[in-house]
């Protein structure tokens, strides 16, 4: 399984340590963070997560990419797949170790900076990390969750072939769900990217 793809104007690595830069810059800005995080944080703290947010299982397709823009090779933001939380407010990292698929739903998600922002990037990022999801792994389903008035995620979503089925439980809350099995994405082939 390659885990280093494209698509037409992205391409996508693993996350790695040297991201660091990246990760500052998302995770400072609390604009950017406003519908995926209750705070900003630290460059030191963010330098004493990324040893756990660089993890990966199950042969590698469980973890987060980095989205680049192949014209300008520009780090743009983030793209992962990882375990749902729902009884905590953040992903249990310890799920994200060995061989296997962890237990329960996965979720699909991602964060750009504001520089990224109204240029279709999350779409086309959404749609690549399913095409993975559905072609390279044994997945059979993947979620997500929006902010409810996050309505710039939900429309991303729509267009990559999610369907919302009300507010779900995740994140010690309730938010409005979305889901997507392989068959549905099969079927909708305008979503493949």
């Amino acid at each position: 399984m390659d885990l280093i793809f494209e698509s037409e104007r992205l391409s996508y690595r693993p996350l790695c340590d040297a991201d660091i830069d990246l990760s500052i810059e998302l995770w400072t800005d609390p604009e950017v963070t406003r519908y995926t995080a209750d705070r900003t944080f630290t460059a030191e703290e963010i330098a004493g997560e990324m040893p756990t947010v660089v993890r990966r299982c199950a042969g590698g397709c469980i973890g987060i990419w980095c989205v680049i823009d192949k014209s300008t090779e520009e780090k743009l933001g983030s793209v992962f797949l990882l375990p749902m939380p729902v009884d905590k407010d953040d992903t249990d990292w310890d799920m994200v170790a060995g061989e296997q698929i962890p237990e329960g739903e996965i979720e699909i998600g991602y964060i750009l900076k504001k520089s990224a922002w109204g240029k279709g990037y999350a779409t086309e990022a959404c749609r690549r990390i399913l095409k993975f999801a559905f072609e390279e792994t044994p997945l059979e389903e993947i979620v997500a969750v929006i902010d409810p008035e996050n309505i710039a995620s939900r429309n991303v979503l729509e267009k990559s072939g999610l369907t919302g089925e009300g507010l779900v439980p995740a994140y010690t809350t309730t938010c409005p769900g979305f889901r997507v099995t392989r068959r549905q994405w099969k079927q909708g082939g305008s979503q493949r990217g």
